[in-house]
């Protein structure tokens, strides 16, 4: 509410042991809101429990990569562009979900396994939905929830069909490991993408977390090009060797048949 008091930081705790960095950096972005526009590293170090110094090296960190800018005078920082895109990506991926939904709760009551619908932007992959098959699993991928493209089922299939340029550009980068699964050798992924691409669908294990299996599909708009990806991601004793093949066939039509929608509607969807 206008005139309301920013809330007291206090100090976070309970961060999971994996991907840390990763948990704080998203942690600092959920601190803003209507009544906390700019945030101090003071302020950043309190919520945290750690060293100024290291409340520092976060946010210069997420500067670098464009999800904040230093505010005018440099009193602190605030949101930055990379965050203005992913919201009109967001955006832009409304109507994709509500073409994709009925058909993830189709397969999940065949399949029995959680669906996610995932977009690229950039170096990042943005999980637009997610259909639970009747229990939780905590994974990485939640709604909203932000990961690099080198890792997982769902990112390589999206990354399979980059065009060549932005596939240059996102290799040229280094690549961020989680798991020992996890490629991060270019020349490598580059291969791994020619073998997805020539299959048509992807197939991961324990690439962002360990024991998960993960089987994704690309998703086409009307003029064919890749726009979104349709992926199993579930625990792998759960999903026997014999059952791989049928439930990657069912993501595959699945797939398919949200593209069928898609071309039906005619949407605007942007790649």
């Amino acid at each position: 509410m206008p005139g309301t008091e920013p809330r007291e930081i206090a100090p976070s705790s309970g961060y999971r042991g994996r991907n840390s960095t990763a948990d704080r950096a998203l942690d600092i972005l959920l601190l803003f809101s209507d009544e906390r526009l700019v945030l101090s590293a003071a302020e950043v170090a309190t919520h945290l429990g750690v060293a100024r110094s290291t409340a520092y090296r976060y946010l210069q960190s997420l500067t670098a990569n464009g999800f904040l800018e230093e505010n005018d005078g440099g009193s602190g920082f605030r949101i930055g562009p990379r965050v203005l895109d992913l919201a009109r990506l967001a955006r832009k991926g409304v109507g994709l979900s509500d073409v994709a939904r009925p058909v993830m709760r189709e397969l999940v009551a065949r399949i029995r396994q959680p669906l996610l619908l995932t977009r690229r932007t950039g170096a990042s992959v943005v999980c637009l939905e997610r259909v639970e098959a009747g229990q939780s699993l905590r994974l990485s991928y939640e709604r909203g929830q932000v990961l690099p493209v080198n890792a997982g089922a769902a990112a390589l299939s999206l990354l399979a069909w980059a065009p060549d340029e932005e596939l240059d550009r996102i290799l040229g980068r280094p690549l961020e490991r989680f798991t020992e699964s996890t490629i991060t050798d270019p020349a490598e992924l580059r291969k791994r993408l020619a073998v997805i691409r020539e299959q048509g669908y992807a197939l991961t294990r324990g690439e962002i977390d360990p024991d998960v299996l993960g089987i994704a599909a690309p998703v086409r708009a009307s003029g064919g090009a890749v726009v979104a990806a349709l992926s199993v991601a579930a625990l792998a004793h759960r999903v026997p060797d014999e059952e791989v093949p049928g439930v990657t066939a069912a993501i595959r039509e699945a797939a398919d048949e949200v593209s069928r929608r898609l071309a039906q509607l005619d949407l605007d969807i942007a790649t």
